[in-house]
């Protein structure tokens, strides 16, 4: 990961250009409130990077720009070489197919069984052969630990294995870029570790790209190569988990840490 400063965006920057994502100059606004502002910063394919800060600091709203449930006002985001923003709607579904996301809610299809779940998107968005989506998702669920619970609606299943099968549905896809909203946010608190260990063994395992949003600090530390600290839409410190957790420079920082670890 790399971020960029510019004239308006933080001094506490560092310089960088280049990465399978990239936003330049990134700015949004909802109504009088601005939730990014002149936004520069990069993440290099294969590295896993971790946005943490306060809620509203703008980090979720990255995340629903590269899904493009959000437009920027101003600025270009790319991914994978590829103009996601500002670009028209053929060429912005093309490089959306790069990238995954597993949202803090689970979103699957009640009237699907989990193994539908997983293959609908390969087979109707990608054109897959359905013995080659069902393969592929049976190989997911036995990753994810529910290999036994093709069948089953998502309705039979707790929370956490509900997660864990929309993580298996977005690998389904073979993103470049898999993206983590705060997906243990809505789980009882016993079922969190499971779901973290299953991204824990991902980020491991394979050699994706992840963006991830979390208040999971030990999870933060454990999976990123990078750790970026948010506020006011800006990023105001950026560093290794060591660096960040450990020896933080920014009294922002230091003061977010102080009240969530």
């Amino acid at each position: 990961m790399r971020t960029e400063s510019t004239p308006e965006s933080s001094p506490e920057s560092t310089a960088g250009t280049t990465g399978l994502i990239r936003f330049t100059n990134v700015s949004k606004r909802f109504g009088g409130t601005t939730v990014l502002e002149n936004l520069c910063f990069s993440v290099d394919a294969g590295k896993h990077v971790t946005l943490i800060g306060p809620s509203g600091s703008g980090k979720t709203t990255i995340l629903r720009m590269l899904m493009t449930l959000e437009k920027p006002d101003r600025g270009t985001i790319d991914v994978n070489g590829g103009r996601l923003f500002p670009a028209d709607e053929k060429q912005r579904r093309e490089v959306r197919k790069q990238i995954g996301m597993v949202f803090q809610q689970f979103n699957l299809f009640p009237n699907m069984s989990v193994l539908r779940n997983i293959t609908e998107a390969p087979v109707k968005v990608l054109g897959l052969g359905r013995d080659e989506a069902v393969e592929r998702a049976r190989d997911l669920l036995d990753l994810v630990g529910l290999a036994d619970r093709a069948d089953a609606r998502p309705s039979q299943l707790s929370g956490g294995q509900q997660q864990r099968v929309a993580i298996a549905r977005a690998l389904a896809m073979r993103p470049k870029v898999l993206l983590l909203d705060e997906v243990t946010s809505a789980l009882d608190p016993e079922l969190v570790a499971g779901v973290l260990d299953v991204l824990r063994d991902i980020a491991r395992s394979t050699d994706i790209t992840m963006l991830c949003v979390t208040h999971e600090m030990n999870f933060a530390r454990d999976i990123s190569d990078e750790v970026l600290m948010f506020d006011s839409g800006r990023v105001i410190e950026a560093g290794s988990p060591g660096k960040i957790f450990s020896e933080p420079e920014h009294e922002r920082t230091r003061e977010f840490l102080g009240a969530v670890l």
